[in-house]
């Protein structure tokens, strides 16, 4: 079994006679929107999906843009980047609990009274204006022929992302523009050689979030949680798409098996 994976898991699960909050992380909110059925054997039952195994390459570049963007934080001036785009009124945000809140498993919180859910989200960066608003910005990386953008469906979990950490802000009373930007990092492929270095394309994408459905998915989140019996699988679920081609194969194979003897 991989180092990064393991089957059946005991802690984190949520107890429904519990009193204490529940932490559900900005990804936990994504799966479930994605499949409520794989978020209910992980959270309630500790069968959590196979996790991709780390983008060592995308952390690094995680990383150094946030070294970047730091040194324009501490002059509290535009990034360059920034001023290619126009934006010149705005400049990276400076705050005593920016490294918490950019820390994986801790990053800014806040508990929904209604549902007793403590949500988090770890943030790559933040930025502000002129009005006082603050303005969500997340970090990606690719490499691609095309040039980036973010229609594509699947990157509907981008969107939540970032609607999830508006509404985080929100919440925590600071005054959030409901335009967020996504700085992508493009990887060039069209050098003559590799030459120990590789160079980028950066992006910026501006999308303008609607927060809305966030109060709505911790509620049935919550009701998702409290039942006994796991909800039925939404029919487009991948993984759930696996495991039922995988009994029904073995169901076949043991049905001709018992013909045979």
């Amino acid at each position: 079994m991989s180092e990064y994976y393991k089957s059946r898991k005991t802690r984190g699960l949520f107890d429904p006679a519990g009193k204490e909050p529940y932490r559900v992380s900005r990804s936990k909110i994504d799966l479930f929107m994605n499949c409520p059925l794989c978020f209910y054997l992980d959270c309630r039952l500790g069968v959590a999906r196979p996790p991709g195994f780390p983008f060592a390459l995308n952390s690094a570049v995680d990383a150094l843009l946030k070294k970047e963007f730091d040194i324009h934080r501490a002059k509290k001036e535009p990034h360059p980047l920034m001023k290619a785009y126009g934006l010149k009124d705005v400049i990276p945000f400076e705050h005593e609990d920016l490294n918490l809140w950019r820390e994986n498993f801790k990053g800014i919180r806040y508990i929904h009274k209604p549902t007793n859910l403590l949500v988090t989200g770890a943030i790559d960066d933040i930025w502000i204006n002129k009005k006082g608003e603050l303005i969500i910005v997340d970090y990606k990386s690719t490499s691609k022929e095309e040039k980036v953008t973010l229609d594509k469906e699947w990157q509907i979990s981008y969107k939540r992302q970032m609607e999830v950490y508006q509404w985080l802000f929100r919440m925590n009373s600071f005054k959030v523009s409901s335009t967020g930007y996504f700085v992508y990092c493009n990887g060039k492929t069209d050098r003559t050689a590799f030459d120990a270095k590789l160079e980028f394309d950066i992006d910026l994408l501006p999308y303008t979030g609607n927060d809305s459905w966030v109060e709505v998915a911790l509620t049935d989140i919550k009701k998702c949680l409290m039942v006994e019996k796991p909800p039925e699988s939404n029919g487009v679920c991948d993984y759930c798409e696996y495991r039922k081609a995988a009994r029904d194969v073995q169901s076949e194979i043991k049905k001709n098996s018992a013909l045979f003897t």
